[in-house]
């Protein structure tokens, strides 16, 4: 339901989503000035609206519901007449949906047609799980460590690595956490498990090294427990922790502590330099979906292609996330009724009330989300956003539930319980177990990962000419009306496969641009 150019770029072009909306959002770049015309209505613009803002189709009373995606994203404070800019400050927020009453696995839906035949070439684990990338990563158990393991990590890249072309990269999993903390705080179980899992991530190879300071309070044995490591090869079924502490004394100076570490690296080098890629299948993908810096297009163009790749996976029997709590908080009946099971219904409702309670104990709720740039493009609120955000998970049938920090253990698509914030999130899907990240913006966002590869996509066709040497897929035709959703979703698709068989690789990797983890910590810090 759009107006579509046809052979003059700035002909109006106007997209609305739902046969109940009362608004449109304005697609054409720069927005369109008063008096401008809408050629499927006649509506004649009463003042100028931007870029993926709303206009309002009809007269709005005070108190009347404004329709976006078919349900309120907003009640008019006051009057606004047909053809008005609809904003965030002319608009009241919807009280959030309750978590009783809830449909609990209603929507039975028609199983979605096994994908078969697709492959790509990844690095099989002595657990089962296949990396994309093969990467040493080195563990770190406290933040005090993270300055003499980085100058370590410089030294292998630029003295080691070399030796060894078969390892794509070392990494360090720098942290701020480990010390002065309530470690034995029940919510301190979080960053715990998420650090660990985030040592297993299959893209490392079971390679698992940690450095350690000494007097911390994560101690290597807390973090890693014996039996927490799968196996490599039969040369390390021991599964003895390799830690170089700091403070043992043997330690004499700075550079001791350094050679120290080169030295216990180029031991998992040499393993990790074995490894070849082989044929496997599609499923054996665990994908993470997320987005930032999201505006009034996400929910129209790259989030609906990323829901219709997540089918596509989800068909060919890999396994798919989608996180963000309260962006997809407003949601909950939608994904609750889309359950396989009433447990697994029953799961999400536990999560968003933790988070609920969570948001709660910092004295705000989920109206903080939405950010200054969300707003400049086009989102009015959460709700909005909500909506637009949601429909990156497709129409699968949601078979699983993760708790923050949780490795997955099962195919399909999960929701792994995350915050909203890019970086946390990352971390999280990461500690899931993620061997391929993909990640769509509105406004623009450089986001990477050094630990998986990290396919960017752009809803604006702007963006994409702009950042042509940052996003990796163009989303924006969508809206123009020279591509599908449907078409956008089998070009992430296949080049999904090519970037996580090294055929391909992303504009952040070869920038080498890389965001920090982020453990969530909701306990507290002392």
């Amino acid at each position: 339901m759009s107006d579509f150019p046809t052979d003059e770029r700035q002909k109006p072009l106007t997209i609305r989503m739902h046969d109940s909306d009362n608004v449109a959002i304005v697609a054409n770049d720069g927005g369109l000035p008063a008096g401008t015309a809408l050629a499927s209505s006649g509506l004649v613009m009463r003042e100028k609206v931007p870029q993926g803002h709303k206009v309002a189709l009809v007269d709005l009373p005070a108190g009347g519901a404004v329709l976006r995606y078919g349900i309120p994203i907003g009640y008019a404070i006051n009057d606004i007449p047909a053809g008005s800019w609809v904003h965030e400050r002319l608009l009241s927020m919807p009280e959030a949906r309750g978590l009783d009453d809830l449909p609990m696995a209603t929507t039975s839906g028609q199983a979605l047609p096994p994908l078969e035949g697709y492959t790509f070439e990844g690095y099989r684990n002595a657990d089962g799980s296949v990396g994309t990338r093969n990467i040493l990563a080195i563990t770190q158990t406290v933040q005090c460590v993270a300055g003499v393991t980085e100058f370590a990590v410089q030294r292998i890249k630029q003295e080691l690595l070399p030796r060894y072309p078969n390892v794509d990269d070392v990494v360090a999993l720098e942290h701020g956490y480990g010390c002065g903390v309530a470690i034995d705080a029940p919510d301190a179980v979080i960053p715990i498990r998420t650090l660990r899992n985030l040592s297993l991530n299959p893209n490392f190879g079971g390679e698992v090294m940690v450095v350690s300071l000494g007097c911390e309070k994560l101690q290597p044995e807390r973090l890693l427990p014996p039996g927490s490591i799968p196996v490599v090869d039969e040369r390390s079924s021991a599964q003895e922790l390799d830690v170089v502490c700091l403070q043992d004394d043997a330690h004499v100076g700075f550079m001791s502590m350094v050679e120290s570490i080169l030295r216990q690296a180029e031991t998992h080098l040499q393993r990790l330099n074995a490894r070849r890629r082989e044929t496997v299948p599609a499923s054996e993908l665990v994908v993470g979906v997320q987005c930032g810096g999201s505006d009034a297009f996400s929910g129209v163009t790259a989030n609906p292609a990323v829901g219709f790749c997540t089918d596509l996976l989800v068909r060919a029997g890999a396994s798919v996330m989608f996180s963000e709590t309260t962006e997809v908080r407003d949601g909950i009946a939608q994904l609750t009724a889309r359950a396989t099971t009433p447990e697994v219904a029953q799961a999400m409702v536990r999560e968003m009330a933790w988070y609920d309670a969570y948001l709660q104990r910092g004295s705000v709720d989920r109206s903080a989300n939405t950010t200054p740039g969300n707003k400049k493009g086009g989102l009015s609120n959460i709700v909005e956003k909500a909506m637009g955000s949601i429909v990156k998970s497709g129409s699968a049938p949601i078979a699983n539930v993760l708790s923050p920090g949780e490795k997955l253990k099962s195919k399909g698509l999960t929701y792994a319980a995350t915050p909203a914030s890019d970086f946390i999130c990352g971390t999280l899907q990461l500690a899931a177990g993620m061997n391929l990240h993909v990640f769509t913006t509105g406004r623009g966002t450089p986001y990477g990962l050094a630990e998986c590869p990290v396919i960017k996509v752009a809803t604006r066709s702007d963006l994409a000419r702009r950042w042509h040497d940052l996003m990796d897929v163009n989303a924006g035709t969508i809206a123009e009306g020279k591509a599908t959703i449907e078409e956008v979703g089998w070009q992430l698709f296949h080049l999904m496969l090519d970037v996580a068989s090294g055929r391909k690789k992303t504009w952040a990797e070869y920038w080498k641009l890389h965001n920090a983890l982020v453990l969530f910590n909701p306990a507290p810090v002392t």
